[in-house]
């Protein structure tokens, strides 16, 4: 890699607040061309507002940017864009009910001479951006709403690319995509850094930070802690400065078990073809079980199916020894089940954004406070305020839309929802993806401390350092089935992805 040239954006004394909150404080940053510069914080420290303001969807209050050499004041994303800077955020930008090209396209389609969008060029386009990215298995005419998140990921840094950035800005850019996928970000990140782009690379994944990342800069409140080259400190020493303590015993300590639990859910068989294809597993009393395995291997189905929210699904599910047909999540729901469902993708299947963070946590629970047809509001009120308190959400005013969160904060109201309905299963489908260390650790602790209250857990990571750390033991899927159970000293990263690949070395 070439020596980093001079700076490409230059952020001087940017100060911004919203209302009473700071969310940065006269804050110094510099993006060079040929880098490639991690960002990192915990969800609240100022990284979204810093790239917000960079990408001009937000204006500073206070401070000066220097673009290319040039003072500049971004009134708009397309200002941002035209001068070179393109941020591809953690929310994905694309509209469900067009094609793939068309979402590539959408601001800037290629047109024909009588002003027509020209669909054969844009179609072109699509394909060529889509194999920079490794994804010429995608169809240009494909609807975005039938593909899986992974590839929709895939179109939206295609979509970026397509803007022509000079400063390319990633927010999250991997939390959603298979293993397979993360390899081919990383090398699209390295060819784009040897062609002299600068590249902002906002992760909560330390190993991402450690393969990609040239120079780190650390945010905590609003500011900048400081900002140093890959190598220079330790993960734990990064990870200190990101929370302002010393981050130790991330895991809780597991129980030392004398006996079987008594068993809570029981699954036998489940089929719902192509996707699981004789699943069985069993989880009792105070257990977490994890749920591993390559992505895209049946382990979302599994999690849906039990909950009642796919169609005909062959199989027997059991609570409590008994046989029970859960057709639906309001079935799932019920006392005598009490099952729960963390999704997989907060903003889209876990929260109603424009709604205020009040409404979103009493959205499953409003009938354990209603008489009749009328709402109990004194009683919403007391849960919402415990739930707030037990979960340590960070919000200013309860009525706020829960879009305006961070996603960790996010994340904590999904669960509070759930946690309302006083669930005896739950079920989370990558719980921590996306948000910071320290809200994951709150997480796991959570996670244990329900286990330790009877609750019956399984968890779905991708994250091999969380099935290792949490859980009691681990279900290793390979497609459709599962095909290893690890328990104890046996649940190992090499253990986890030799089952994984279906090695015969795997233990059984």
């Amino acid at each position: 890699m070439s020596e980093p040239q001079t700076p490409f954006l230059e952020m001087r004394g940017i100060s911004k607040a919203y209302g009473g909150v700071k969310a940065l404080t006269d804050v110094d940053f510099v993006a060079r061309r040929g880098e490639i510069h991690a960002v990192l914080g915990e969800n609240g420290a100022g990284k979204s507002t810093l790239i917000k303001i960079a990408s001009g969807v937000v204006t500073p209050d206070t401070g000066t940017l220097v673009v290319d050499g040039t003072p500049r004041a971004f009134a708009s994303p397309q200002e941002a864009t035209a001068a070179g800077i393109v941020c591809m955020f953690q929310e994905l930008s694309l509209l469900p009910d067009l094609t793939v090209a068309d979402n590539i396209f959408i601001t800037d389609p290629p047109r024909t001479r009588l002003g027509l969008i020209d669909r054969r060029a844009q179609r072109r386009g699509a394909e060529a951006l889509l194999a920079r990215v490794g994804c010429e298995d995608i169809n240009p005419s494909t609807r975005i709403r039938d593909l899986p998140l992974s590839r929709r990921q895939m179109v939206e840094i295609a979509k970026a690319l397509g803007r022509d950035p000079t400063l390319l800005i990633l927010d999250e850019a991997t939390s959603a995509l298979t293993a397979a996928d993360v390899e081919k970000v990383y090398e699209i990140l390295h060819k784009l850094r040897a062609d002299g782009l600068a590249l902002l690379y906002i992760s909560h994944r330390m190993h991402e930070i450690e393969e990609l990342a040239d120079t780190l800069s650390v945010f905590r409140n609003g500011q900048r802690v400081d900002t140093f080259a890959k190598g220079t400190h330790s993960d734990d020493a990064i990870v200190q400065m990101m929370i302002g303590r010393e981050w130790a015993n991330v895991y809780p300590a597991k129980p030392r078990r004398i006996a079987p639990p008594p068993l809570i859910l029981e699954a036998e068989n489940l089929t719902f073809p192509p996707a699981l294809n004789g699943v069985s597993l069993s989880v009792g009393r105070g257990e977490i079980v994890g749920i591993g395995g390559l992505d895209g291997q049946g382990q979302r189905e599994l999690l849906l199916a039990l909950f009642g929210v796919l169609a005909s699904v062959g199989g027997t599910v059991k609570i409590d020894g008994a046989p029970q047909r859960i057709g639906s999540p309001s079935a799932a729901k019920r006392p005598e089940i009490g099952m729960a469902l963390i999704p997989e993708d907060r903003k889209t299947e876990g929260l109603m954004l424009p709604m205020s963070v009040g409404e979103n946590i009493t959205a499953a629970s409003l009938g354990s406070v209603t008489k009749g047809v009328v709402i109990d509001r004194a009683a919403e009120a007391e849960n919402i305020r415990r739930m707030v308190a037990e979960m340590q959400i960070k919000v200013g005013d309860l009525g706020s839309p829960v879009a305006t969160l961070s996603g960790g904060n996010q994340q904590k109201v999904v669960i509070a929802k759930w946690l309302l309905t006083n669930p005896r299963i739950i079920l989370l489908n990558d719980p921590t993806r996306g948000i910071d260390v320290g809200t994951k650790e709150e997480i796991y602790a959570l996670l244990r401390r329900l286990a330790d209250q009877g609750a019956a857990v399984v968890l779905y990571t991708t994250d091999y350092a969380e099935l290792i750390g949490c859980c009691d033991r681990v279900l290793v899927m390979y497609e459709g089935r599962v095909v290893s159970e690890l328990a104890g000293d046996d649940i190992t990263e090499t253990n986890i992805v030799s089952a994984a690949l279906n090695l015969s070395g795997a233990a059984a």
